[in-house]
């Protein structure tokens, strides 16, 4: 898993509308593009960025550490299977509803090969000050002001909200990692958490969660293991039962994967769940300088 916000990036569809907005936003962010793909456009090149026929043209010329799909979601399992096959060891798929099926088989590929994915339906990944891998606004300094707190978000929406709290409380951010709002995503919260424990930059880390799934339930019981403090904001408890809330891993079915579970479960686990989001900065405070 790469953290560092220092990877060679390659972008999977470059020649496309969205993509062209946002490799401007992450080149003048500092985030080092060294290729992009589009089939049928190799031998051209966007913002100076040389664009090959496919991934593996790309990795026999470029050093490529992080592939980012700007990719519609019925092709995202063909374009991860052809980086897995070029080599690549880190997949971050932005495509929100990806089939199941695609993902499932997506999964089982990268961790044969050991490869790790972000999502599907990530938001990306911000570092303050280094760089900037997906669709985050990493532009906003009073969102994302450089500091010492790992978030680790489901929402790109929500995550923006914390990242304002937590930069809001003179701690700042460290780095923004987006797992991703499908119902099966590849890197979960309790992956991401193992990781994080490990970085020397990062002081405390917030999960961003919300309603549906178990991944919020399976990253509390690793949490006491931990050496750093977790923190969370749980989104959803209005929400009604049954209906899926913006995201596809975004329902609930009986009382498994409510809100209210996941904010129990985590303090049973020692986790301080800020109530709303404008809770997080004084919580931050008293812990980890009180």
């Amino acid at each position: 898993m790469n953290l560092d916000g220092k990877q060679n990036v390659l972008i999977q569809g470059i020649t496309g509308r969205e993509a062209g907005f946002w490799v401007e936003k992450m080149l003048e962010y500092g985030t080092n593009i060294v290729a992009g793909t589009s089939p049928g456009k190799g031998g051209t090149s966007i913002s100076g960025i040389p664009v090959y026929n496919t991934v593996l043209e790309a990795v026999k010329k470029q050093q490529v550490d992080t592939a980012i799909q700007f990719i519609p979601p019925r092709f995202a399992k063909a374009a991860a299977m052809e980086a897995i096959e070029a080599g690549v060891k880190q997949i971050i798929i932005l495509g929100d509803g990806v089939p199941v099926h695609d993902t499932m088989t997506i999964i089982a590929m990268a961790e044969t090969n050991g490869v790790t994915v972000f999502g599907p339906n990530t938001p990306g990944m911000v570092f303050p000050g280094v760089g900037s891998i997906g669709i985050m606004p990493c532009w906003l300094e009073h969102v994302f002001n450089p500091g010492s707190i790992a978030i680790l978000s489901r929402s790109g929406s929500l995550g923006n909200e914390i990242s304002y709290q937590v930069s809001k409380s003179g701690f700042g951010i460290s780095k923004f990692i987006g797992i991703g709002g499908d119902a099966l995503v590849g890197t979960t919260f309790a992956d991401a958490l193992q990781e994080l424990d490990k970085d020397d930059n990062v002081e405390a880390v917030v999960i961003v969660g919300e309603l549906g799934g178990n991944m919020e339930e399976t990253a509390a019981r690793i949490i006491p293991d931990l050496s750093k403090p977790v923190f969370a904001f749980i989104a959803g408890k209005a929400a009604p039962q049954g209906v899926p809330m913006g995201h596809a891993g975004a329902l609930v079915e009986g009382s498994s994967g409510s809100a209210f579970s996941k904010v129990e479960i985590l303090r049973e686990h020692g986790v301080k769940v800020a109530d709303v989001p404008d809770d997080l900065p004084g919580i931050l405070k008293e812990t980890l300088r009180g």
